[in-house]
């Protein structure tokens, strides 16, 4: 019989209170061509704050720029920062420009970074191609 996983911090108004669950964080950045998704969480993945290009304020082909993604990872930051985190860990999944402008704003938010990690998936040889046209 599996054991119960045991319930660290409490939940209150949908917060994870950072006193009782440590200070260590995961930022994961997920930059596709359209959008960029800056979602910070605790080492267990739980959801602790988390901003996109649209949520911060752009629309249509504004949200693939790398100032939206800046904008997009400061606003992230912001609310975990003004709680007390320190250093987080980075992961970085996805092709989108918002990549390299996401982490030098997280970089210059003053957090300490332990490591910094593409989680891009990569295909092992994926999916069989269409057959060639006849013409």
């Amino acid at each position: 019989m599996a054991k119960p996983i045991q319930r660290i911090g409490s939940r209150r108004n949908g917060r994870i209170n950072l006193r009782k669950t440590g200070r260590r964080r995961v930022i994961h950045v997920q930059a596709s061509f359209n959008n960029t998704i800056v979602t910070v969480t605790d080492v267990r993945g739980r959801v602790v704050s988390w901003a996109s290009a649209g949520t911060s304020g752009f629309k249509g082909t504004r949200r693939g720029t790398p100032y939206a993604a800046q904008a997009a990872a400061l606003d992230a930051i912001r609310t975990v920062v003004d709680q007390g985190m320190q250093r987080a860990e980075v992961m970085i999944k996805g092709p989108g420009l918002g990549r390299d402008a996401a982490l030098r704003a997280i970089r210059r938010s003053g957090i300490l970074l332990s490591f910094v990690r593409d989680v891009t998936p990569m295909p092992h040889n994926g999916c069989r191609p269409p057959k060639k046209r006849r013409v």
